[in-house]
């Protein structure tokens, strides 16, 4: 029995609370155990430059943590940490996957996720409620003709897994994250596609056997995310 007495294979409670905000095109609140990350879309007319003649759109991301996202009061963010970058590039990448750019007309959404509390898993919670934002926002682009009903390609979720104390688990929360001796994130599509495998050995290298169990079990928490994103679109 894991700290927070889950069983190995048990993602923590997971709520999504859509239009958390009243202004950007989709918002929603996502809560994973104590982890809690503020999502939006707003969606701006214009590209960037590199992409001028193309006839698509764009998608940006942005992660930031909060100052007292944690137990210790952190420096809030003028400049982006190279884990902010790392993290935003990812969500953005995730994201992206998601949708028909050449769809969208000559926009660009941006995502922008911010953690409220940390207890592990913000990276893949981020992933998991961008995706409801940016379905959201594109529900209202299609609604004011912006965007095609077919720009919406494939529904996407992240979850984390891991190896503590030679068990493997699902979701792991901060103190089981924080002395796992495998570091896995997993990212994909309602296909079951890969858009993203992220692993790490912190101590002794791993099986390519514990590789396998790992992804198992990752897609089993993920087809449950998706099971709760396409509960909150429904509404």
């Amino acid at each position: 029995m894991r700290i927070d007495k889950r069983r190995n294979n048990e993602l923590r409670p997971v709520k999504i609370t859509p239009g958390y905000l009243d202004y950007p095109a989709g918002s929603v609140l996502i809560e994973a155990g104590k982890t809690r990350v503020l999502c939006a879309a707003s969606v701006q007319p214009g590209i960037p430059k590199w992409l001028d003649g193309r006839n698509q759109g764009w998608l940006t991301a942005e992660y930031a943590m909060l100052p007292g996202a944690t137990h210790t009061r952190g420096q809030r963010e003028t400049t982006p940490s190279p884990r902010s970058q790392e993290i935003r590039r990812l969500i953005g990448r995730a994201l992206r996957a998601a949708v028909d750019l050449s769809l969208i007309g000559e926009n660009t959404i941006a995502l922008d996720c911010d953690v409220l509390q940390a207890d592990g898993g913000t990276r893949t919670a981020s992933i998991t409620g961008a995706y409801v934002a940016l379905a959201l926002a594109l529900k209202k682009m299609i609604a004011e003709k912006t965007a095609s009903p077919r720009a919406l390609r494939a529904q996407v979720a992240a979850i984390s897994v891991g190896i503590v104390n030679g068990e493997e688990m699902l979701d792991l929360c901060y103190t089981e994250d924080s002395r796992a001796e495998v570091d896995f994130n997993v990212v994909m599509t309602d296909a079951g596609k890969f858009i993203e495998v992220q692993a790490t050995a912190e101590g002794e290298p791993f099986a390519r056997e514990s590789l396998d169990h790992l992804v198992n079990l990752a897609r089993g928490g993920i087809e449950e995310l998706f099971k709760i994103q396409t509960a909150v679109l429904r509404g």
